[in-house]
């Protein structure tokens, strides 16, 4: 297994078994993650992801430091500045949720350092402004996932359908692009209902959404609590078809949903369902390699979304560190503007979720081949089409 150089967990402050060595770093990447909490599930696979992560780039030693906010986005904050202030990093990666990387924006423009957030939301990067500039995103925007979402609903008939989802910014951004496609695609939302991600009933909204009688629900959530509305949906007898988002591509999520989850619909990012691609995929050769590479060190059927996410954003700093350091050394202001450019600049990289093409305008710079549509079956996650 990978060692770090150093890393920790916040708030615990018992070090990782995986962590040694004493040789300091002459690049610093901070790591906020959720390794604990609602979103642990996310944190684990993103984590095992993380350990895998060379540790040279360019030929410069690399230190990771690796933080946990538990979920919370007080935490993510504190977490940043420790990595900022005390720790020096020339960049952070992360937080896996939508709420905390929101809370880092101020955070991350203030200390003009670049941040890599493994979080779903349009928000987090756009509109591009001061407060965005220094922030790069991984995961797929809504938008292109709600898009082929509502594609497949109106191409299997469709006509009503049902939203849950979180009542925080995850769930906002979903109802904002899902409701908007829906109607262009002429599909009746009838029922809108939330819930919190450690909440542990919604039976007074499933009871809301049933009695809509739509013809579909879609749940907007992510990891293990994604499954509460569905089991509940289950327990009073809901036949109509069940969407989930991106966000519930964890092996936790079909342990917990069991046979409950079966037959679910789901946007995916490609490297999820890597080994069922089209031979004519243009991002099938790289989410088969990482997919070998991380199932080589965790087990047969043990990728996820999360975990390409992150890989994500290693190929992206390991192609935008060999630019940066011709103009500036690492731990130098110089330096986090010049990777914050290159970043901004890559082109034609292709990760394992898609091919990025980034530019001021946009952060992201992912396009239709970086998501198809997949269903779960026999208890995995299986390609459906697209791509």
């Amino acid at each position: 297994m990978h060692k770090f150089t150093r890393c920790y967990l916040f708030p615990l402050t018992i070090a990782l078994s995986m962590c040694g060595g004493s040789a300091l770093a002459q690049i610093r990447i901070g790591v906020d993650i959720a390794v604990t909490g609602p979103a642990a599930a996310i944190g684990a696979s993103t984590k095992n992801a993380i350990l895998l992560w060379p540790k040279e780039i360019a030929g410069q030693k690399v230190e990771y430091i690796i933080l946990d906010d538990a979920s919370d986005p007080t935490n993510a904050v504190r977490n940043a500045r420790k990595l900022i202030n005390e720790e020096k990093v020339d960049l952070i990666v992360g937080p896996n949720t939508t709420p905390a990387a929101l809370a880092l924006l101020d955070v991350v423009s203030e200390a003009e350092t670049p941040m890599l957030a493994l979080a779903a939301s349009a928000s987090i990067v756009e509109p591009q402004d001061a407060r965005r500039t220094w922030v790069f995103k991984l995961p797929q925007n809504d938008s292109h996932m709600a898009t082929i979402l509502t594609q497949h609903m109106a191409d299997n008939g469709i006509k009503t359908v049902a939203f849950i989802g979180f009542a925080d910014a995850y769930g906002d951004s979903w109802w904002r692009e899902f409701s908007r496609l829906a109607e262009l695609r002429k599909i009746k939302v009838v029922a809108s209902e939330r819930y919190n991600r450690n909440d542990t009933s919604v039976t007074g909204q499933v009871l809301k959404i049933m009695s809509a009688q739509p013809d579909a629900v879609l749940i907007a959530a992510s990891a293990t609590p994604a499954v509460l509305p569905q089991k509940t949906l289950a327990e009073r007898g809901y036949k109509g078809r069940i969407y989930q988002t991106h966000g519930i591509a964890t092996a936790d999520f079909l342990k917990v949903g069991g046979k409950d989850v079966e037959g679910t619909f789901f946007p995916t990012g490609p490297a999820v369902v890597a080994k069922q691609l089209p031979l004519s995929n243009p991002v099938r050769k790289t989410a088969l390699a990482f997919t070998s590479r991380y199932e080589a060190a965790y087990g047969v059927d043990t990728m996820t979304q999360f975990a390409a996410d992150a890989w994500g954003a290693y190929m992206l700093i390991a192609n935008a560190v060999p630019q940066a350091i011709k103009s500036a050394q690492p731990g130098s202001k110089q330096f986090r503007i010049a990777l914050r450019n290159a970043l901004e600049n890559t082109h034609d990289l292709t990760i394992p979720q898609g091919v990025v093409n980034m530019n001021p305008k946009d952060h992201v710079g992912l396009d239709q081949r970086s998501r198809v549509m997949g269903r779960i079956v026999n208890n995995k996650f299986t390609y459906a089409y697209g791509g």
